[in-house]
């Protein structure tokens, strides 16, 4: 068994790069929303297990060690997106921010970039989602509480697991766990709908029914509204980077998910028990899906300053 006292190295200093774009939406195909949403490139998390590694290593990026050291800043993001949402041709379809990259990371406390698309999806009645690992989301509750009084909107906050090891091990660069259960009951308690998505679980590292209990109970505590989970995704370019982080921290699962990952899937007889348990548990402590109550709407003049 690893020394479970060691923490993790500090992550390395992050270089921002300012770039205009020329785009802000893009289209996506077979989910539930129907565009994507991203005012970042890159991300400083640098989380082990990051799907978006598989897609830099396609577009010849770095998705090693070097993945996050190199943040892209989209400068004109809320601009280029308010222009594209006052087209005639606009749909006001669902729009997810931070499907591929985080947008409540470290950059956003000086950019405040995902702060000005909110605002600006917000006045078009665009209804949106977000997930993040970012407790700074908190500072942005006056402008979701009233893109909430307009529009439909979701946060949901990336809580894998309370295991202050695996995390430490797993996601460099973020900030505690706790820290962002806290930001739900905030968000909550602000009238935002806002819930925990326990994802990924690591199997034989953060799936032991203990572990998944311990996770639904603090969402429940925090008010989450929500909960759902997903398992661990490998596709290559995340693969050879999170394998050999696992060699190095927990050598004695290596083999192990060498054979439960034969593709990018985690094997259907560990999968399935895992997100029957979560659903189960989900049940038993009683999060439901529900509608948060604000403690007091936004005043009539500040509903009025959105239009």
């Amino acid at each position: 068994m690893p020394d479970r006292t060691l923490t993790a190295l500090a992550a390395p200093r992050t270089a921002y790069r300012e770039e205009p774009c020329k785009t802000a939406l893009s289209p996506v195909q077979g989910m539930a929303f129907a565009w994507s949403l991203n005012p970042y490139m890159g991300c400083a998390h640098r989380c082990t297990f990051c799907y978006v590694r598989g897609f830099e290593q396609r577009a010849d990026r770095p998705s090693g060690e070097a993945y996050g050291r190199s943040v892209r800043v989209k400068t004109n993001v809320v601009e280029v997106l308010d222009s594209e949402v006052r087209r005639r041709s606009w749909k006001h379809e669902g729009v997810a921010i931070g499907s591929a990259t985080d947008p409540y990371q470290p950059a956003e406390g000086q950019y405040r970039l995902t702060r000005g698309c909110i605002q600006v999806l917000a006045r078009s009645r665009t209804p949106f989602d977000i997930i993040t690992r970012g407790p700074l989301i908190v500072r942005d509750i006056d402008v979701l509480a009233e893109a909430s009084a307009r529009v439909e909107v979701s946060v949901n906050l990336s809580v894998p697991t309370l295991d202050g090891y695996v995390w430490r091990n797993t996601e460099p660069g973020t900030a505690p766990p706790r820290q962002r259960l806290r930001a739900v009951r905030m968000l909550v308690d602000a009238g935002i709908r806002a819930g925990v998505g326990m994802a990924p679980v690591l199997p034989g590292l953060s799936d032991r029914p203990e572990q998944l209990l311990e996770v639904v109970r603090a969402a429940r505590d925090a008010g989450a509204t929500h909960l759902w989970t997903r398992t661990l995704y490998l596709q290559s370019g995340t693969r050879e980077h999170f394998l050999e982080g696992l060699a190095r921290v927990w050598p004695e699962e290596a083999a192990r998910y060498a054979s439960l990952y034969r593709g990018a899937y985690l094997d259907r007889s560990v999968d399935q028990p895992i997100r029957a348990r979560v659903k189960r548990l989900v049940a038993e402590v009683g999060i439901a899906d529900r509608r948060a109550q604000p403690i007091e709407a936004p005043p009539p003049e500040r509903q009025i300053a959105l239009l």
